[in-house]
């Protein structure tokens, strides 16, 4: 009796400890599915992948499946910018009490006129002397007086003087060059002022062909001077230069601070610095006598170009009276006494390097 009871005992307790184990078993099968079903690892976002795997497989929270769901579900959606808002809040724009008109725009005259005007600034009163009318200027260091007197009297004077020139010469005259010009000379002088044709000729019309330039050079003027000797043939090409000559000083000093253009005239100018004005202008004659030989060397050679240097001396620096025409140079030669015998003799294409 005894025995038998022992042994449903035994039988007993082994049936119920099957039964534990069985639990535990389905109890940690349960544990280890449960993160699959259920739920994931939470993983903080700014983190690199590799930190947040290793931090899931120590610190792993299993979330309810609804919420587990829905978090899977606001991954799935696409995420919208952020949108940051300003800590301080700005106010309203302060109204202003009169209205900004249109930006101010240009119109092309004669346009609607329906642009903003500006307000009218006031005006300043200008010095009495600023109101002052052009006319009523004070003449200069010249006695000319103002820019508009200047002009005035200098159109009245060209008008005046070319209807006494008309009244002086009929028609006749002006028939005998109207279609062609017949001068016997090409002559190249200063631009100054004070030089004009009629110190050398009372009647220069149709017999002087000019060419105007400061220094009276052969450079800066050699088209018009080859016009003049190889398309009118005229005979002879004279050099004008004169006393107080401006170009003359300029070439001889510093002028770099001078215009481009007038600086590009003065460096064919070829006469030392520092030299004196008259010594310079004449030096200056001899050698734009001396280029033009070279240029024109057919024409010298073959006897039909003489080539002259002069001065225009209007102040009597070289002591022959003022306002007396020098002649320097004849044909490159510039010794007085042979340049007058030469001339005396008519020997004007007779030249220095043919001796």
């Amino acid at each position: 009796m005894n025995k038998t009871w022992q042994i449903r005992a035994q039988q007993a307790a082994a049936i119920l400890l099957g039964c534990g184990l069985l639990v535990s078993v389905v109890q940690a099968e349960e544990k280890a599915a449960a993160p699959a079903e259920h739920g994931k690892p939470i993983v903080l976002p700014g983190k690199p992948a590799a930190s947040a795997a290793a931090e899931a497989t120590t610190k792993t929270i299993v979330l309810p499946g609804k919420l587990a769901a829905s978090m899977a579900a606001a991954r799935a959606k696409p995420k919208e910018p952020e949108t940051l808002q300003p800590e301080v809040k700005q106010g309203a724009a302060p109204q202003l009490k009169t209205p900004l008109g249109p930006s101010p725009e240009v119109h092309a005259p004669g346009g609607s006129g329906h642009e903003a005007k500006r307000a009218a600034k006031p005006r300043r009163a200008k010095p009495k002397s600023m109101l002052r009318k052009p006319e009523e200027s004070s003449h200069d260091e010249h006695g000319h007086g103002s820019e508009v007197q200047q002009v005035r009297a200098a159109v009245s004077t060209i008008l005046h003087d070319n209807t006494d020139y008309m009244a002086h010469h009929n028609a006749g005259y002006f028939k005998t060059f109207a279609d062609k010009q017949t001068p016997r000379a090409t002559v190249v002088t200063c631009s100054d002022s004070r030089v004009q044709s009629e110190v050398m000729d009372k009647s220069a019309v149709n017999d002087l062909f000019m060419v105007r330039d400061i220094g009276n050079q052969l450079a800066t003027a050699e088209g018009s001077v080859e016009y003049g000797v190889r398309h009118l043939h005229t005979p002879l090409l004279i050099f004008v230069g004169h006393a107080a000559c401006g170009a003359i000083k300029a070439a001889s000093t510093d002028y770099s601070k001078l215009e481009p253009a007038i600086r590009k005239e003065l460096a064919t100018i070829n006469i030392p610095q520092g030299i004196d004005p008259t010594d310079g202008a004449l030096l200056n004659v001899n050698n734009q006598v001396e280029s033009a030989i070279l240029k024109f060397s057919g024409e010298v050679e073959g006897g039909h170009l003489a080539i002259l240097g002069a001065f225009y001396d209007f102040r009597n620096d070289l002591r022959q009276g003022a306002g007396k025409l020098i002649i320097t140079n004849l044909n490159g030669e510039t010794d007085p006494g042979k340049i007058r015998e030469l001339m005396k003799q008519g020997q004007f294409f007779k030249y220095s390097f043919m001796r």
